[in-house]
């Protein structure tokens, strides 16, 4: 669930403000222009508004859970030349309205998202940001447009009108380039192309072994999940411990491969098939491991392929391994997402009426959704579903619960997902959360399907979660280990390590290069009878 941030330019165009002390009192409004010359067509997306008390970095890098105040509203068809408007009336996040920003002096800035039209495969028209290899981040992204920053002084008493100017267009991702230990590809995919109606990429990321180019054999590979990011595996780099380790004669030859699979949801595609992302669980097995294996010497056999992620990639290396046992040889999950859906960022979706609160008998609580490792509460639910909220609308945010809604929840009639909960009430739907139960709770799934993958995932699976996880991820894990410790035919208890005190995202007491070997050894162990394993040393 943290995300990197990166690709940062600047740029200065130019903003007005005006007073509105005696034309309109109490009426507090920005005005938003992206000029002919930089769009000539109507634009459909999400302008914003941040606002901040500092200049560096700019505005719209200072946003995030507990950042800076920013507002947003949808355009449709926006004419060329046209003027969005904000104003007190939309929503904001940590500040819910214009209202609420005191008098004083204050750096704005402005931000179109710029959406595209996706004619999908199952009928449906959505409008979405199109992520242009970014990781679906509408502050960062490639095409999108930001104003100057200008400092002003906002009185609400008073009222006032800010006009801003978007035009500057945020320049292309700089790919890092590649080295004698690090290869990146990228492709079109077939499968998902026609599916989302318009192209849509996959990517890899390969740390080769040591000797790899004088070698013929072919190698392990460690999949790591995870979010988008077109660094180095593990941050490998010539100055870090790893690269000690991996030079060295008597460390395991293997590779290293993280995925890139951005979404028009989110930065990652959680891995798995679904109504509202698509078939991405079919593109990474049909196509994107098969490319990994065509491009670079990788073993093509289950034993050899094994999984490792954390949060995010916690769950993907889980569910990848329980839902395509025949495919990989064995996870390393660290602080999975919720494997089950009773602890959802403090959301008991299977008690809890209101996503916002927890109702007692006589009295309301007000439902936590993060929380540091003293216990004391970062966020609670409904400031976390805000900032959601106001950074886009029809679960287009880019941010963690709608992605979890998207690939979680079914199709709604307007062609986005059907949420499990309003995100401005709270009320949850419960048949939207029966939804999410059938189809991708991981600890239900292993309980109605215990005899048949059960056999297959003897040995192979590994979770490790902080006791004190930031996001209360360690309480779904809990009840997946007590449901283990009852399995019959096979009885299989699983591996689970509760790191004391440790928050989101702790992945055991070794180091990479200890974790690596560790997955040497089981991939020996499981290796077929007569198979060479002279990738360890040679």
């Amino acid at each position: 669930m943290t995300r990197l941030r990166f690709f940062l330019f600047l740029f200065l165009p130019f903003a007005t403000h005006t007073p509105l002390s005696a034309q309109q009192p109490g009426k507090l409004r920005f005005e938003i222009t992206v000029p002919r010359a930089v769009r000539s067509e109507p634009l459909t997306g999400r302008v914003f508004v941040m606002i901040s008390r500092k200049n560096d970095p700019e505005p719209r890098l200072q946003i995030g859970r507990t950042g800076v105040p920013f507002f947003g509203r949808d355009v449709e068809k926006l004419a060329a030349g046209g003027v969005a408007t904000i104003d007190e009336s939309d929503l904001g996040s940590p500040v819910v309205s214009l209202k609420e920003i005191p008098a004083g002096d204050y750096y704005v800035q402005a931000m179109v998202s710029v959406y595209s039209e996706f004619r999908r495969a199952d009928g449906k028209v959505v409008w979405m940001h199109d992520d242009q290899w970014e990781g679906q981040q509408w502050n960062r992204s490639p095409g999108n447009l930001r104003s100057a920053v200008q400092q002003v002084h906002l009185d609400p008493a008073k009222g006032y009108v800010v006009r801003l100017v978007a035009d500057q267009v945020l320049p292309a991702v700089q790919v890092p380039a590649d080295n004698e230990w690090v290869k990146r590809f990228k492709i079109q995919s077939p499968i998902l192309t026609k599916w989302w109606g318009r192209p849509i990429y996959l990517g890899a990321t390969v740390l080769l072994p040591r000797d790899y180019e004088r070698a013929t054999i072919q190698y392990p590979v460690n999949y790591i999940q995870g979010h988008f990011g077109l660094g180095a595996p593990l941050n490998f780099s010539a100055t870090s411990d790893l690269y000690k380790e991996w030079v060295k004669d008597d460390f395991p030859r293997m590779m290293v491969v993280t995925f890139q699979h951005p979404t028009p949801y989110f930065d990652d595609s959680y891995a798995v098939n679904s109504v509202n992302v698509g078939p991405y669980g079919d593109a990474i097995l049909q196509e994107l491991i098969p490319e990994v294996e065509k491009r670079f010497r990788a073993i093509p056999q289950r034993y050899a392929r094994v999984l490792s992620g954390g949060s995010t990639g916690g769950w993907e290396s889980l569910a990848l391994q329980v839902f395509y046992p025949d495919f990989f040889g064995g996870t390393w999950s660290y602080c999975p997402d919720p494997v089950t859906f009773s602890n959802v960022e403090g959301v008991n979706f299977y008690q809890d009426e209101n996503a916002f609160y927890k109702q007692k008998e006589w009295f309301r609580v007000p439902t936590p959704n993060s929380v540091e490792i003293n216990g004391e509460i970062r966020l609670t639910s409904q400031q976390r579903n805000y900032f959601e909220l106001a950074s886009g609308t029809k679960g287009r945010s880019g941010q963690q619960i709608d992605i979890w809604s998207a690939v979680w929840g079914p199709l709604g009639e307007d062609g986005y997902f059907k949420p499990a909960f309003d995100k401005k009430t709270g009320v949850i739907d419960k048949a939207v959360v029966d939804y999410w139960k059938n189809n991708y709770d991981l600890l239900y799934y292993l309980q109605r399907n215990w005899a048949t993958v059960g056999p297959k995932l003897v040995d192979m699976l590994r979770i490790y979660v902080g006791d004190m996880d930031t996001y209360y991820l360690n309480n779904p894990v809990v009840e997946l280990e007590a449901w283990m410790k009852t399995t019959q035919n096979p009885h299989y208890e699983g591996y689970f390590l509760y790191g004391w005190r440790k928050p989101h995202c702790w992945s055991g007491p070794v180091t990479p290069a200890e974790r690596l070997k560790e997955m040497a050894q089981h991939i020996k162990r499981y290796a077929p009878n007569g198979v060479q394993t002279e990738w360890w040393k040679y």
